[in-house]
């Protein structure tokens, strides 16, 4: 094995550490098998698409919520972990540029998300708007709608269809909201041919539960 592989494996092997100690114990869904999962998907995608950087994949995927800003007390804060991390392990200055500009492409901001450029962006936007969906997703809604305080429904809770960043991020909504604000939207914005074919039966799954939970929260059943 080549040196710079060496290297590249060493880097990966130090990010699952650095990973795994820090959103090991989170419960709002971002926990370290939702970065797991993100990373199988991504470098599935990225194999299937035979498209991207494999390296840049990986460890985008394994940080792509480390600076997220509902996970830390600041959008900056976040950012300096992430920057602090890269530093640590002495990764080279394009690489460390690289793979922050992939993962400030992957979070939703309300829809109001940059465009994404490069191939590697796209790929692991996509793995993480996958583990949104579908069966996984219903379950991570709930839970980080019952960390955050949010009801899981209340037919008085008008659902946004359009939002800023700050309205996504801070505005009153509801678990059942969420899902047309956000999740059901997904299956329309992903990028490769590989992702929308996983993308139907999730998105299927979950208009199957809303139809199941609207059946049940009117007393029908």
């Amino acid at each position: 094995m080549k040196a710079g592989e060496i290297m590249k494996e060493k880097n990966i092997h130090l990010t699952e550490k650095f990973v795994r100690n820090t959103l090991g114990e989170d419960s709002t869904g971002h926990d370290w098998h939702h970065i797991e999962r993100v990373r199988k998907n991504a470098l599935y995608i990225a194999k299937k698409e035979q498209a991207g950087d494999p390296f840049l994949i990986e460890m985008a995927a394994l940080l792509h919520d480390i600076p997220d800003a509902k996970l830390n007390t600041s959008k900056e804060a976040g950012e300096r972990k992430l920057s602090d991390f890269l530093q640590e392990i002495e990764i080279a200055e394009e690489a460390s540029s690289s793979i922050k500009t992939i993962i400030e492409s992957v979070s939703f901001k309300g829809g109001n998300n940059k465009k994404v450029l490069s191939v590697e962006a796209k790929i692991v936007q996509d793995a993480d708007r996958l583990d949104a969906i579908g069966a996984m997703g219903i379950a991570r809604a709930f839970a980080y709608g019952g960390k955050k305080g949010q009801p899981i429904y209340d037919p008085g809770l008008e659902i946004r269809k359009v939002m800023t960043e700050d309205e996504y991020r801070n505005g009153k909504s509801s678990s059942i909201n969420h899902f047309y604000e956000k999740l059901l939207k997904l299956r329309d914005l992903l990028n490769t041919d590989t992702a929308r074919e996983m993308a139907e039966a999730r998105h299927e799954i979950m208009e199957q539960y809303l139809h199941q939970f609207f059946i049940e929260w009117n007393g029908q059943a």
